[in-house]
């Protein structure tokens, strides 16, 4: 047995059940035992930090999500729930999140001047403005750089489902090289349909079994004369494309001797955690990531961009914003709040870092298409999970939800908040492709000390 139920019958194996058991897909509690699995998983050393992100394509709506403003004209019709937090209320489409805010901190005082696609969404994935000739890291390839191993089995970034459209700049590796770019998976806007064919298929690495007639031997000779050839070439034309191209190759190869390429067969997991994520792309994007976050993947993220029946900007809301919102909602809330019990419960959750945001806000006045649009001036992020002191709230909105009253926090403060969290120094420098010095996190930038764990 693997794990999970054989489908031609119904009897499920005693791994089965403690596996669910143990992920509180069946409602039991975990025994002490696995408790105890958890807590010597987290506190190990040897476990180097990671790092999630859950993008949120287009500017999800802080007023219908984190910040509800209940008693104000512009809050809206959804109602707020109470959390597992005392004080702490959410959108009630994140019933599950709910139950998992002691791990979260909402950062409701989000402000910046970007109101653009293009430039928000540079800004909040790189931690800087487009600047000229300066070609600027996204987060996860900085992060990466700095986390990961250069002869890991799999990638040290892995994409899933970006779409780029928005500010293809935004997504690759700037200054810092192609050898930092991610592996990207199930690329593209997100609205597929919600089988598990098509669902599974989008979230495969292409190209990494072995044409039909060809061994193993077989392949192993061509590599060699491609790297005798490669050999030749690079002699005669050195620099950093003829060395990148190499490089990626030879990471290609070690990904497909290596037994760690399992993290993609979803199919190894059981069928009621899947249904548990949701079985949709999101959803399953986010379960992929925490199989790839426990094969030793530093850095993940997984883009939201739409909902069947949706535009693929999901959250660029200008027309119908309650109906897209609570839509998007019903697809992000059980995969984060799974994704977050399944990391705790796998001792996971204490060295890894979620990260949930967009470019920027919407307006808390809502527009007489029943939506709202875009509006940097005061916005959410969340942070959770490993590095991060859960079950608070940074910052605080006027009334109306219109500007930012307490501990206005920008993104460079938000960069080094990232940074601090993951053991990082936000002043080390890399050295950018016009010779200049380049901190991780944007000069004067202070992370908020109060949600770090000492």
């Amino acid at each position: 047995m693997t794990g999970r139920t054989d489908r031609h019958s119904p009897q499920i194996s005693r791994r089965y059940y403690l596996r669910l058991s143990a992920m509180g897909v069946l409602g039991t509690g975990m025994s002490g035992w696995l408790r105890r699995l958890a807590a010597e998983t987290a506190d190990n050393p040897q476990r180097k930090r990671s790092c999630i992100l859950l993008w949120m394509s287009g500017g999800p709506s802080q007023t219908d999500t984190f910040d509800l403003k209940p008693q104000h004209e512009n809050g809206g019709p959804f109602k707020a729930i109470d959390t597992d937090v005392p004080g702490v209320q959410i959108s009630e489409h994140l019933p599950q999140l709910a139950k998992v805010m002691k791990h979260l901190v909402p950062i409701r005082s989000m402000s910046t001047k970007e109101g653009d696609h293009t430039r928000a969404t540079y800004l909040l994935r790189t931690g800087y403005l487009p600047s000229g000739p300066l070609s600027y890291p996204t987060l996860g390839s900085v992060l990466s750089k700095e986390l990961g191993s250069t002869n890991a089995a799999l990638p040290n970034f892995v994409s899933i489902a970006p779409n780029k459209t928005l500010s293809p700049n935004a997504y690759g590796p700037g200054f810092l090289g192609p050898q930092f770019a991610p592996l990207v998976v199930g690329e593209g806007t997100g609205v597929v349909p919600n089988d598990a064919a098509n669902v599974d298929a989008g979230l495969k690495v292409k190209n990494l079994t072995l044409p039909t007639g060809i061994t193993r031997q077989q392949a192993d000779e061509r590599l060699s004369i491609l790297k005798d050839l490669e050999t030749d070439f690079a002699a005669t034309h050195p620099g950093t494309p003829t060395n990148s191209h190499r490089s990626a190759y030879a990471a290609a190869v070690r990904m497909m001797r290596s037994k760690a390429i399992e993290a993609f067969q979803l199919d190894k997991e059981p069928d009621m955690l899947r249904d548990a994520y949701g079985r949709n792309r999101f959803g399953q994007g986010c379960l992929l990531a925490r199989r790839l976050i426990e094969q030793g993947v530093p850095f993940v993220e997984v883009s939201l961009n739409g909902v069947q029946g949706n535009n693929t900007f999901g959250w660029d809301t200008h027309q119908e914003n309650f109906e897209a919102v609570k839509s998007l909602s019903e697809v992000l809330d059980p995969a984060w709040g799974t994704l977050m019990t399944d990391l705790e419960q796998r001792g996971l959750l204490d060295s890894t870092l979620i990260v949930w945001m967009g470019e920027f806000g919407r307006t808390p006045k809502i527009n007489q298409n029943t939506g709202r649009d875009h509006f940097p001036a005061a916005w959410t992020t969340v942070l959770g999970g490993g590095g991060i002191r859960g079950g608070q709230v940074i910052g605080k909105t006027s009334e109306d939800g219109m500007k930012v009253t307490d501990q206005p926090v920008v993104v460079p403060d938000l960069m080094a908040t990232i940074c601090t969290a993951l053991g990082l120094d936000p002043l080390q420098q890399n050295m950018s492709n016009i010779g200049r010095p380049i901190p991780l996190a944007d000069h004067g930038a202070k992370p908020i000390q109060q949600i770090l764990k000492s």
